[in-house]
């Protein structure tokens, strides 16, 4: 039977001896547990309060050899989040120093850590009264930190807690400063513009008005893509502000538009007008933000359309200028 021949490796004698709580032997193990401060064994690795193998054989009173020999055997019951094999870098942390004494270059192995779940697990490997006895000290000390708070943890996990909180803090206020000041440069260009919707046709007047809000909005330059245009394009581009530059692009140049252009731009400020067919979709750039449009702008209202604001560079879209 295996306990039979699990009793033939001394090491593994002591996981399957029964509890005998009368004798001498056990009383004094007993009365060691009683009197170690399993709090002091517990430590910080990779986010887990952890207790590492040897201490955990200190506690159940059997070899650190022993306790791994049978935790091996019964690997499928130890995932890793219930147990992991420390690192040399981990192992040169000062608590571990403290606790064992070397540091990890100078260590014979890396020592195995046991979460909370893992040394629970262990009480159905060490099969003892003992084992099951001291499992229930450690449980409770795990229980006790818990209802301690946070003030009970280690200090290395209390900082990492604080430092927590103040990056989470920190992106929370960077992410509502960015949109505060998105705010204040929208209100400072006179109009907080909607950045996606439908226009319903007949929504005639509205459509205009959403579009001549974006052109106003303008602070540098517009783009406007479009292969449909005409002289009611360039009525619209005069609400820009002083000094804003515009181009348009569209796949063709007709007589008509061209002799309006010529008048527009004898009396205001010139748009740049370049042929292109690389472009099928309409888009309009404010700046650096990028609008795709459902319809052309001398079409907006007159059937159902949507447009929405893209997150995409406007320069990268532009590339796709050219003969």
């Amino acid at each position: 039977m295996e306990t039979e021949t699990n009793n033939k490796d001394k090491d593994n004698v002591i996981l399957y001896q029964p509890f005998d709580g009368g004798s001498k032997e056990s009383v004094a193990l007993q009365n060691s547990i009683d009197n170690m401060d399993i709090r002091s064994m517990i430590v910080l690795v990779r986010g887990w309060q952890v207790i590492l193998d040897r201490n955990l054989a200190v506690l159940y009173g059997v070899s650190t050899k022993a306790l791994n020999q049978a935790v091996k055997r019964n690997l499928e019951r130890f995932p890793e989040d219930f147990m992991f094999q420390l690192t040399k870098e981990e192992c040169s942390r000062s608590q571990f120093v403290t606790l064992n004494g070397t540091r990890g270059k100078n260590m014979k192995y890396l020592p195995y850590s046991f979460t909370e779940n893992g040394i629970a697990m262990l009480s159905s490997v060490l099969r003892s009264e003992s084992a099951i006895s001291v499992n229930i000290k450690i449980m409770r000390t795990f229980t006790s930190m818990r209802h301690a708070g946070k003030s009970e943890l280690p200090l290395s996990r209390r900082l990492e807690l604080v430092e927590r909180h103040q990056l989470e803090l920190s992106l929370r206020q960077s992410e509502s400063e960015n949109k505060i000041v998105e705010m204040l440069q929208r209100l400072d260009y006179g109009q907080l513009s909607p950045v996606q919707g439908v226009f319903f046709d007949g929504q005639i007047f509205d459509a205009y008005t959403f579009a001549a809000d974006l052109i106003r909005s303008a602070r540098e330059r517009i783009v406007l893509i479009d292969n449909y245009v005409d002289d009611s394009v360039l009525k619209m581009l005069t609400k820009r502000s002083e000094g804003v530059e515009v181009t348009i692009l569209t796949r063709r140049i007709s007589e008509a538009f061209n002799l309006d252009l010529e008048r527009h731009n004898r009396q205001y400020h010139p748009v740049e007008v370049e042929t292109s067919d690389r472009f099928h979709d309409r888009f309009l750039i404010i700046d650096s933000a990028v609008f795709h449009l459902g319809a052309s702008l001398k079409d907006l209202g007159k059937k159902l359309f949507a447009f929405g604001k893209l997150e995409v560079n406007a320069e990268w879209l532009l590339k796709g200028v050219g003969s």
